[in-house]
C-alpha cells in the first residue's frame, strides 16, 4: 500500500526532503502539491516531515473521467465502505487537488454523500468546505481523524485520479509551543522556525537507516510516534537558541551545538535542559555545547553530518540601497566562505551537510544569492542534486520578506 503526501507553502522544500529521507525511486509526484512515496503508510515517519502538511494512505486509483462520473463513483462506493466503520456517528470531509471546481460544487457532492451513508441507518456529520482544502485545523477539530472519520483526499491528475484517506495532518499546535513555548528566544538572531529545522535536518542527514521505521499503525493519530535513538551525531555549528539541536534531539539524534556568543550558548543550554528534558529525559546523555568560532573552531570528533542556519546578516524591512545590499552580501558571504573551509578538512569524504544560508528578495520571487555558492567545488564541496525538484529552488522565504534563507545541501569532497 503506497503513501500519499501533502507538500506545505513551499512544495519544493517538501518534495526534496522526502527524496533525501527514502529516495528519488520511491517519489512519484502527482501534482505540485501532492506526491506518492511508495513507503507502507505504517511505516512512513510522518511526525518528523517539516514540509509535508497531510499524511495519507492511497485507497483506490482510478483512470481519468469527469466530475459527473467520479461523482456517482464515490455516491455509490461510500455506503458500502462506510459499513466497515466502527458503529456509532461519522465525520465526512473532502478536500480536492487538481481540480477546478468551487467550495459550492464540493459541498454538493458532499451532501449527496451524507444522504447516501445516512440510508444505511448511520448517523454522520459532513464538514463543509470553503475552498478545495479543509484546512489543518478543521480536520483536527472535526473528528476526521478519529475511527469513525473519514477526510477523502481526492487529486486529479493528467493520467489518473487518485483517492485517499488523511491519516495525519501537521500538528500546529506541537510546532507552536516548540516554538514560542521556549523560555529564551532572541528575535535579533533570526528566528528559526521548528519545521524550517526539521528540513534543514532531514535533509542533511539522508537516507533514513532501515531499522527505524517502526509500525505507526497502532498509535493514536494525536501521539507521537515513541522516541528511538539514532546512533549519529549532527552538528550545528550556528546553534542560536538552540532550535535545530532541539528538534534532532525529539528526532532521536545526538546533538553538538556551537556559538560565537556565550550568551546563545547558555539560552541553547537552558532551553535543552531546563526546559526540553524534563519532558524528554531520554536525550539528557544525547546533549553537547560550547562556545566556539565556526570560522576557527575545531570540533570533536565524531561528527556524522552537519544541519544549521548560519549567520543571516542584518533583518531588512525593505529593500535596501544597492551599495548596502553589496556590502551585506560581501561581509556574510566572506564569513561563510571562511566557515566552510574550516570544516571542509574536519569532515569525513562525503559527509553530509544542510546549510541554511541567506538570500535576499530584490523584486517579488527574484533573489540575490551569496557567490559563494558559485565556488562549492573550490571550497571542498560538491552540491548535492534532486531528481523531483532543483537545488536552485530550495528557497524558504514569505512573500513579504527581504532576507529569505537558501538551503543548500553538501558532501565534502
Amino acid at each position: 500500500m503506497q503513501s500519499l503526501l501533502v507538500f506545505g507553502r513551499q512544495p519544493e522544500l517538501g518534495i526534496a526532503e522526502v527524496e533525501s529521507l527514502y529516495g528519488a525511486n520511491k517519489l512519484l509526484p502527482l501534482t505540485d502539491q501532492a506526491a506518492l512515496v511508495d513507503v507502507d503508510p505504517c511505516l512512513l515517519n510522518f511526525d518528523r516531515l517539516g514540509g509535508s502538511v497531510r499524511f495519507c494512505k492511497v485507497l483506490t486509483k482510478l483512470p481519468p473521467q469527469d466530475w459527473p462520473s467520479l461523482k456517482q463513483f464515490l455516491i455509490e462506493i461510500a455506503p458500502k465502505q462506510s459499513v466497515n466503520m466502527p458503529a456509532g456517528k461519522m465525520y465526512l470531509g473532502l478536500s480536492l487537488i487538481g481540480f477546478k471546481l468551487s467550495p459550492k460544487e464540493i459541498n454538493a457532492l458532499g451532501f449527496k454523500l451524507k444522504q447516501a451513508i445516512s440510508a444505511t441507518k448511520r448517523p454522520v456529520r459532513y464538514i463543509p468546505n470553503k475552498s478545495l482544502m479543509l484546512s489543518s485545523a478543521q480536520v483536527i477539530h472535526n473528528k476526521l481523524l478519529s475511527t469513525n472519520g473519514w477526510e477523502l483526499v481526492i487529486i486529479k491528475t493528467a493520467s489518473s485520479i487518485v483517492i485517499a484517506q488523511t491519516i495525519k495532518v501537521q500538528d500546529i499546535a506541537a510546532y507552536s509551543k516548540r516554538d514560542y513555548g521556549r523560555p529564551k528566544r532572541d528575535s535579533q538572531v533570526g528566528m528559526l522556525p521548528p519545521k524550517l529545522a526539521q528540513m534543514i535536518i532531514n535533509l542533511a542527514a539522508g537516507r533514513l537507516p532501515e531499522d527505524l521505521s517502526q509500525s505507526i499503525c497502532d498509535i493514536p493519530p494525536d501521539q507521537l510516534v515513541p522516541f528511538k535513538t539514532i546512533d549519529k551525531v549532527v552538528l550545528d555549528p550556528f546553534c542560536g537558541t538552540g532550535v535545530l539541536l532541539q528538534e534532532a534531539l525529539l528526532m532521536g539524534y545526538k546533538v553538538y551545538g556551537t556559538d560565537l556568543n556565550q550568551r546563545m550558548v547558555d539560552y541553547t543550554n537552558f532551553n535543552l535542559y531546563e526546559w526540553l528534558l524534563p519532558k524528554h529525559p531520554e536525550i539528557e546523555a544525547n546533549i553537547k555545547t560550547e562556545i566556539g568560532d565556526a570560522k576557527s573552531h575545531v570540533w570533536q570528533q565524531p561528527i556524522d553530518f552537519i544541519a544549521s542556519e548560519t549567520y543571516l546578516g542584518q533583518n531588512f524591512n525593505q529593500i535596501p540601497a544597492p551599495g548596502i545590499l553589496d556590502n551585506e552580501l560581501k561581509k556574510t558571504n566572506q564569513m561563510i566562505s571562511k566557515f566552510l573551509k574550516n570544516l571542509a578538512p574536519q569532515l569525513k569524504p562525503n559527509s553530509r551537510l544542510c546549510l541554511a544560508v541567506p538570500a535576499w528578495q530584490i523584486a517579488p520571487n527574484q533573489f540575490r544569492y551569496l557567490p559563494l555558492i558559485d565556488q562549492i567545488p573550490a571550497l571542498g564541496y560538491n552540491r548535492v542534486s534532486f531528481k523531483h525538484t532543483g537545488s536552485d529552488n530550495l528557497v524558504y522565504y514569505r512573500p513579504d520578506q527581504i532576507v529569505a534563507r537558501q538551503l543548500l545541501i553538501l558532501t565534502r569532497k
